[in-house]
Parts: C-alpha cells; sequence; structure tokens
C-alpha cells in the first residue's frame, strides 16, 4: 500500500510499523495526521505531536500526554508567527503539562500569563524559578486561585507578602498565614482577620508570638480556640482558661496536654498513625524509655515531636544526632547542654555544617576542637578559629592553614601567642597581616615593621 491510498478513517487499524511509517512521512496530510492522533500505539501519537503538518487542534488533544514532542514540532516557529495567541486553543491540562517540563521557552510563560483557564496560569503561578515581573503580574490575578498559588510560592518578596495578607479572598490571606517565612507584623495583622480559618492557620504556627496566643485566647470562633488548645507551649492560665470552654471541642483539644490514663499511652507507641506517636512524644508525663523509642522513629514527624523537648535523655539525644534530617541534627548541635557521647557522633558527622556549628560551641574541649582544626573543610577549620579557647598548639596549626581565610581568623584570635605574630606579619596574604596589624598590644618592632607594609591597608591599620 502507498501513501497515497491511506483512508483517514481507518488509520487507527493500521499496524504499529506502518502507522509509525504514515506518521513520519514528510507529505503526510493533515486529515492523515489527525486519524493517526487517536492510534493505540504510544509511539504513533508521538510521532504526529512531532510532525510539522500536525493541525493545530491535534497538537492541542496531545499536548497533556507529550508535551516535548509538540515543543520539540519543527512547525512551532511559523505557527507562532501566523497564529501568535495559538496556546490559548489548547486545553488547559495541555499547557499546564508544557509548564511542568523543566526547561520551557519564554514564549510559553508568556502565553500560559494571558491563557484564558485559570488553571494554566494557576500552574503557572506554581512554577519555580519564575522572574518576578510574572510573580508580580500573578499576584496581582482576577483568579484567587491563582493569587492562593502566588502566596504559596517557597520564595515571596516582602511586598508581595504584606499586599497579598490583604487579599479580599480569605483562602489567599490562609496561604499567606501558613508561610514559614511570615513577618510579624503580618502575622500580628492575621491574628486578627475577619475570617476564623485564618486565624485557625495563624493558632498553628510553631514561631507565634506570646502577644498573639493570648490574643487568640480571646477569638470568638471555636474552631481557632481548638487550634491553640493544642499547642504544648501555652501559658499556664491560658491553658487553664481553654481547658474550662464552654465548647467542647476546645475543651477536648485542651486535654491533649494533660494527663491521660496509662494504657492510651502504652497504646499509642505502637500505634499506626505517626501523628498519635508524635503527639504522644510531646506529652509531659513520656517516659525516658518511651522518648528514646521514639527517638529512633521510622517518621521524620516523630522524630521533630522528639526534638521539640528539653528534657530527653541521652539516648534520645545520641538517635536525633543520627537523624537523616540535616536541621534535626543541627538543633542537636546547637542544645546546651550536650554529653560527650553526642558532641563524638556529631563531630564525625558527614555535613560540614554540622561540624562547623560543633567547633564553636565552650564544652566541646580542646581534642576535640585539636580533630576539627584537621578538618578536611575550611569552613570548619576556621570555625576552629572563632572558639574562645582552642589552645596555642590549636592556633598554631590554624595559623599554618593552607587557607588565608583561616589564617586570617587564627591571626585575629586574642589568645593568639606572641611566638606566631612574627610570622603571620610577614604572611603573604596581605589579609593575614591587617588582622596583625589590628591587634591591640603588638610589640614596638612588629609595629615598626608593619608601618613599612607594602599594602597601604595594613599600614593604615596598624597608624590607627
Amino acid at each position: 500500500m502507498t501513501f497515497s491510498e491511506l483512508d483517514p478513517r481507518t488509520l487507527t487499524a493500521l499496524g504499529p510499523d506502518g502507522a509509525l511509517e504514515a506518521a513520519a512521512h514528510p507529505r503526510a496530510t493533515a486529515p492523515v495526521l489527525s486519524g493517526l492522533s487517536a492510534h493505540p500505539d504510544a509511539r504513533v501519537r508521538a510521532r504526529v505531536a512531532r510532525h510539522p503538518n500536525a493541525p493545530l487542534e491535534v497538537l492541542g488533544a496531545l499536548a497533556a500526554a507529550y508535551p516535548q514532542d509538540v515543543l520539540d514540532n519543527p512547525g512551532l516557529p511559523l505557527l507562532r508567527l501566523a497564529r501568535p495567541g495559538f496556546l490559548n486553543v489548547f486545553p488547559g491540562e495541555g499547557v499546564t503539562a508544557l509548564l511542568s517540563l523543566p526547561t520551557v521557552p519564554e514564549w510559553v510563560l508568556d502565553a500560559a500569563l494571558r491563557h484564558e483557564d485559570y488553571s494554566v496560569r494557576t500552574a503557572l503561578a506554581s512554577r519555580p524559578q519564575l522572574s518576578e515581573v510574572r510573580v508580580m503580574a500573578l499576584a496581582g490575578d482576577a483568579g484567587w486561585q491563582i493569587r492562593e498559588a502566588v502566596a504559596g510560592r517557597p520564595e515571596l518578596s516582602p511586598t508581595l507578602t504584606h499586599q497579598l495578607a490583604a487579599d479580599d479572598d480569605y483562602d489567599v490571606r490562609k496561604a499567606v498565614a501558613a508561610r514559614a517565612d511570615l513577618p510579624g507584623d503580618v502575622m500580628r495583622t492575621l491574628v486578627q482577620d475577619s475570617h476564623g480559618l485564618v486565624r485557625a492557620s495563624i493558632a498553628r504556627r510553631l514561631d507565634l508570638p506570646l502577644d498573639c496566643m493570648l490574643t487568640l485566647a480571646a477569638d470568638g470562633d471555636s474552631d481557632v480556640l481548638a487550634t491553640l488548645a493544642r499547642r504544648v507551649d501555652l501559658p499556664r492560665d491560658v491553658r487553664e482558661w481553654l481547658a474550662g470552654s464552654d465548647e467542647a471541642s476546645v475543651r477536648a483539644a485542651a486535654l491533649q496536654g494533660w494527663s491521660v490514663p496509662v494504657a492510651w499511652l502504652k497504646r499509642a507507641e505502637t500505634d499506626a498513625d505517626p501523628d498519635v506517636r508524635a503527639a504522644l512524644a510531646r506529652r509531659p508525663d513520656a517516659t525516658p524509655a518511651v522518648l528514646e523509642k521514639l527517638a529512633h522513629d521510622e517518621s521524620e514527624s516523630v522524630r521533630r515531636a522528639v526534638l521539640e523537648r528539653d528534657d530527653l535523655p541521652e539516648g534520645a539525644i545520641l538517635a536525633l544526632a543520627r537523624a537523616p534530617e540535616q536541621d534535626i541534627r543541627l538543633h542537636v548541635a546547637s542544645a546546651d547542654p550536650l554529653p560527650g557521647s553526642v558532641l563524638d557522633v556529631l563531630l564525625a558527622d558527614a555535613d560540614p555544617v554540622i561540624r562547623t556549628i560543633l567547633a564553636v560551641r565552650p564544652d566541646l574541649g580542646a581534642g576535640r576542637l585539636a580533630r576539627l582544626a584537621a578538618d578536611e573543610n575550611a569552613e570548619v577549620r576556621r570555625a576552629v578559629a572563632y572558639a574562645a579557647a582552642p589552645g596555642a598548639d590549636t592556633l598554631a596549626t590554624l595559623a599554618q592553614d593552607v587557607n588565608i581565610g583561616v589564617r586570617r581568623a587564627a591571626a585575629a584570635h586574642a589568645e593568639l601567642p606572641a611566638t606566631l605574630l612574627e610570622s603571620l606579619s610577614e604572611d603573604p596574604d596581605a589579609g593575614v597581616r591587617l588582622a596583625v596589624a589590628g591587634r591591640a598590644g603588638i610589640s614596638p618592632a612588629l609595629r615598626e615593621r608593619l608601618q613599612r607594609d607594602t599594602d597601604p591597608s595594613v599600614r593604615a591599620e596598624v597608624e590607627a
């Protein structure tokens, strides 16, 4: 059978080989390609999506399943010239699929910004690495879903945060209230929002200031009060007030922080829901053995619930020091005090950020600091130079470090032995010599040498 003998009405019955050949033929007509676009073989449909003769409506229908093939179609440049707004003809799911691709041409983003389907603009508003100009345009979109998506973007300028916090739609304001980077003034505005769901969203925040808690405690919405009552960081008088509320849901929520039968606690240890185990971890009457068990829990949310406590046994702290989440280990590394066993675990952490935090702990000790002074990471070694008392031997090691920044930090340390100043004053790096020149109490001979330094900044520093 020749290509000219193909009947568009029977193309879906063609075998895969014949259909693939027909879909790739340079003289394939629009009717033939339309028929092949419904072929059961996905390879055939993908080849149709790449064919320059494929009709616009066919490309629109195939875009949802084959977005990259449609974008790779060599006929698109001519189609853009002939019909600049052709993406408005595409179904919303097709344009949304194009936006989901890792790399999308700028013209697609511009077309999506003007697309009539709100789902397309919502998908665009959720796309990462969107230009500030497009984000600002979407923040003023008539569709609340689009503005809500903008409010939920990981990065949002303070101007847009304040703008969306005053939005007419409560869903948009609720999305703002859930932002991790919410400024304090916006939080205090939303705590008095006209809609209960927005105030309840604020009441859930882990960083809720005390004055906001007191404001919400006088709220007239039972859902807001119940949300507030579930917190474990309420002032005692607020918790007692909520526990005596006329609303049963508020009293029940407040009781979550109070004593319950021992059998309930035992059952919660093996509960299938991590939220239940997390609630157990937050209870003030959880035993050390239970806390250590929960610190090893497979659920991240349970481990984070354990992390909130300030009365953890050593075994639980050790478990959290080995947690897969970096921020949990960072929290442990910053805690005060820490047992030596935990410090040793963190000292061997694979993440240099953890080791850097350790270096400035006042309780690390000279021996552990000496180990960090030999760390492979320069940031860690420089942090040791900022420690209060690294010891003379460790400072001597840092003063000879191959990294300029480490030597600069060592040269500025208050306890640097005078014997090291001579060599540092002749360091090839002007920044190291500048740190020496800025020290108080250097010897007259050393001062005279630095006054003749080749760098004018060093000479000016020693004179000052």
